[in-house]
């Protein structure tokens, strides 16, 4: 009796430590390293210890790259481990996403999973292969937002990063906990407007933020196609973005507690007047305390997820992933937003906690990026890779065993132009030294190369130096091996860069649907923004 009753529990045992890992990803948009004190900006502009705990947890991935720096195309890439090219997402402007396409969660369920996606979705249509989903729809608002449940709209008060937070630990707490799980919390926080949660106004006690070393970067012997852009702190910065503007959801309450906030310190502002250079610098100083309250409610809502896998003792067998759509210009450049193929928006956060096969503490260099998602969660759940992927499993980087012939270069495109923010379409690698970018429509046609170990800073062309003439001549090789290897024909066609004309051109085609392309209840994909 007795031996019977040790051999049951040693089987249940074994098929207890058997069981994949449950999967937490913690998803944000716009969120850059420089505002996560685990990657040790030198400004130190934020204390971040909820995120800070998965770095000492986990492992800190120091140069996780994407491929096409804007939200959706990027979101589209992590569903099906595919370059935009490849999965047909390519701009936020005229892309909806193919959800008949092979895709990480529709492989999650047929292995057994439990799926959820909470938060923004970003993609045009309904999303597929969730059991349970709650979207915003489109960009989505901060402050009392409309959100979709699983088809039906619902609607909540209340600042939208708490929401998120609280749907996710509801959702949590009432699963089939007979199930392993896959979480997806998606926060709309810190995208623009970065409008602070109303309990956070004031946290920094008015501190006065060093600036980037960047903030006047002149461009000088520049391509036309950084210098030519709509989204400088000097030209692109509004009304709304200074919060000289009450946003109009909030309810009178709420309107209340941000007047008495905002209304004396926007007096001081109008009473001064200021103008070039130091309009340029208040500016910063305003955009830094939103911004950095935003990142600072997402990392209190990052606690409340960790704090809940512990009470319910989850830690132990769940893998958490924080990570971001892009990184994002805390000023660097003059600049907010995304987009360049520079540092600030190609590298993303990237933490990951896995108890027992991650080595706390850890921290990793090697050219990783948001295409290796989709195989990655895979490989955690001992599922089926899904064939024709272009990333590859982050688990052997993970373990500290990287693979010898893990990649050395890193293939990037971005497309959308002239809406919103003027950018260029571009191409370019990059390497662990270089990148050699090349701006190609529809009025520039420039190469540039950047030496990260001569200029960190990124403010000098080394394409026409003749030291570097073999330089130049190797990647540009690696570019096209890249393009073959990846499946990209150049040049793409005009519909991958948006709806919106360029200069002096008719209005351009729509992009050509695909056989399921925009199934779904279109609800989830309204409104849509940068």
């Amino acid at each position: 009796m007795i031996r019977s009753l040790l051999a049951t529990l040693a089987l249940a045992a074994t098929a207890s430590a058997a069981q994949p890992p449950n999967i937490v990803f913690i998803f944000c948009d716009d969120l850059t390293c420089q505002a996560i004190s685990a990657y040790g900006d030198k400004r130190k502009l934020l204390e971040t210890p909820n995120m800070d705990r998965l770095a000492k947890e986990g492992m800190r991935f120091d140069r996780c790259l994407v491929t096409n720096s804007i939200c959706g195309p990027m979101r589209a890439v992590i569903q099906t481990g595919k370059y935009s090219h490849a999965n047909g997402f390519y701009n936020n402007s005229n892309s909806k996403f193919d959800s008949s396409q092979p895709t990480f969660p529709k492989v999650l369920q047929k292995s057994g999973y439990q799926t959820a996606i909470i938060g923004k979705w970003h993609l045009m249509t309904d999303p597929v292969g969730y059991d349970y989903w709650n979207v915003l729809p489109g960009q989505g608002a901060y402050y009392n937002p409309p959100m979709i449940e699983n088809g039906k709209p619902v609607k909540y008060e209340g600042y939208t990063t708490d929401i998120i937070g609280d749907l996710t630990l509801k959702w949590l707490d009432q699963r089939d906990k007979s199930k392993p799980f896959m979480m997806m919390s998606q926060h709309k926080a810190p995208h623009r407007e970065w409008e602070p949660p109303l309990r956070l106004l004031g946290f920094d006690n008015d501190r006065v933020y060093e600036e980037p070393e960047t903030l006047f970067d002149s461009y000088s012997g520049r391509s036309k196609a950084v210098s030519d852009h709509d989204m400088g702190i000097d030209r692109t910065f509004t009304e709304r973005d200074a919060k000289l503007v009450v946003p109009g959801t909030l309810n009178e309450e709420q309107k209340k507690v941000w007047n008495a906030y905002y209304e004396p310190r926007n007096a001081k502002y109008a009473a001064a007047a200021p103008t070039g250079r130091d309009l340029v610098k208040w500016r910063y100083q305003r955009y830094m305390h939103d911004y950095l309250a935003c990142v600072k409610a997402v990392d209190e809502n990052v606690g409340r997820v960790l704090d809940y896998l512990d009470k319910n003792d989850l830690t132990k067998n769940t893998v958490v992933i924080l990570s971001s759509d892009q990184g994002f210009y805390l000023g660097e450049h003059g600049w907010f937003d995304k987009r360049w193929i520079f540092e600030e928006s190609l590298r993303t956060p990237f933490l990951a906690r896995w108890p027992g096969v991650i080595k706390p503490g850890t921290s990793n260099k090697e050219l990783t990026s948001l295409l290796d998602l989709c195989s990655t969660f895979l490989d955690i759940a001992q599922a089926p890779q899904i064939e024709g992927v272009h990333g590859r499993s982050l688990v052997p980087v993970m373990k500290g065993e990287t693979p010898a012939d893990w990649r050395k270069s890193h293939y990037y495109h971005y497309y959308e132009f002239p809406v919103p923010h003027r950018v260029r379409p571009h191409y370019g690698v990059i390497t662990d030294r270089y990148k050699l970018v090349h701006y190609y429509t529809p009025d520039v046609d420039d190469w540039e190369l950047l030496d990260r170990q001569k200029d960190p800073l990124e403010i000098k062309d080394f394409s026409n130096d003749p030291e570097y003439a073999d330089t130049v001549k190797e990647l540009k090789a690696e570019i096209i091996r890249l393009q073959k290897q990846f499946g990209e024909t150049m040049p793409p066609p005009r519909f991958t860069h948006g709806r919106k004309a360029f200069d002096n051109e008719p209005q351009p085609p729509e992009q050509p649907k695909k056989k399921g392309q925009g199934k779904g209840n279109k609800k989830a994909g309204a409104k849509k923004q940068e």
